[in-house]
């Protein structure tokens, strides 16, 4: 069972401006909540908002599975910040192909790299100049997923996807360190999310257990919530990570393998 947090410093990100992709619901949503716990100025988007999007935000709607979407949602997080100090790259999802790699079609593993890979690489490139103006101490964090080093071949073209942004972060990383900016990735393990949640419904439909099976050998004891992910990204972006970058951050009860 998830245990209760202690409740964050108010002033911890007082005076940040905060850039939260795909955080209408699950990791996202928790991820924007942590900030505005700790006093930032948080925008954030996804295609709709949800009861669960953190009423504290400026929800922009977007869809960031095209260039032109980013531009136009950089755009609007910017005139209505001024600024950006921290830029959470959140969005994600895909489809299940139980029939395995070759039944997935190619206009999905385009719209996977679309969505989860290059929304990213697009967003801070439109947002660089402004991250660069803030400063040294801003910050870049890229969220992947554990398919990228265990991919199941229903979800090839979603792991090869965040595998291309594990190693896009660490070049990035390298690039922007000389000027104090800081970009790390943060990769999941299991995570109850309603996106998560529906992916791991197909496989257990699919083997004929129950959903609970699908998250029973994390060693920890319990699948992740999605404040878990929150509290990592909230590490990351504060000064307590001042000597951190290029790194990826594996946040998953113990579930992955390491390499």
């Amino acid at each position: 069972m998830f245990r209760t947090l202690p409740t964050p410093d108010p002033s911890e990100f007082a005076g940040k401006r905060v850039v939260v992709t795909g955080g209408s619901r699950g990791i996202g949503a928790a991820v924007v909540q942590r900030f505005l716990d700790g006093g930032a100025t948080v925008v954030t988007t996804a295609r709709t908002a949800t009861d669960t999007t953190p009423a504290g935000a400026a929800f922009i709607p977007g869809d960031l599975s095209s260039a032109d979407g980013v531009h136009a949602f950089a755009s609007a997080a910017l005139q209505h910040l001024g600024g950006v100090d921290v830029v959470v790259n959140n969005a994600g999802a895909a489809r299940t192909h139980l029939g395995g790699i070759g039944t997935i079609p190619d206009d999905e593993w385009t719209d996977a790299l679309d969505l989860n890979y290059l929304s990213a690489v697009r967003l801070n490139n439109a947002l660089l100049p402004a991250v660069r103006e803030a400063g040294a101490g801003s910050v870049i964090i890229n969220i992947s997923s554990g398919s990228a080093v265990l991919p199941a071949g229903p979800l090839a073209h979603y792991g090869a996807a965040k595998a291309a942004l594990n190693a896009y972060g660490k070049a990035l990383a390298s690039e922007l360190a000389p000027a104090g900016i800081r970009v790390t990735t943060v990769m999941p393990g299991n995570v109850l999310t309603p996106g998560a949640d529906a992916i791991r419904q197909d496989f257990a439909d699919a083997m004929g257990v129950d959903l609970a099976a699908t998250t029973a050998a994390v060693p920890l004891g319990r699948p992740g919530d999605p404040r878990d992910i929150a509290e990592a990204v909230a590490y990351l972006a504060s000064d307590r990570a001042q000597w951190v970058t290029g790194t990826t951050l594996t946040v998953d009860g113990g579930e992955l393998p390491t390499f």
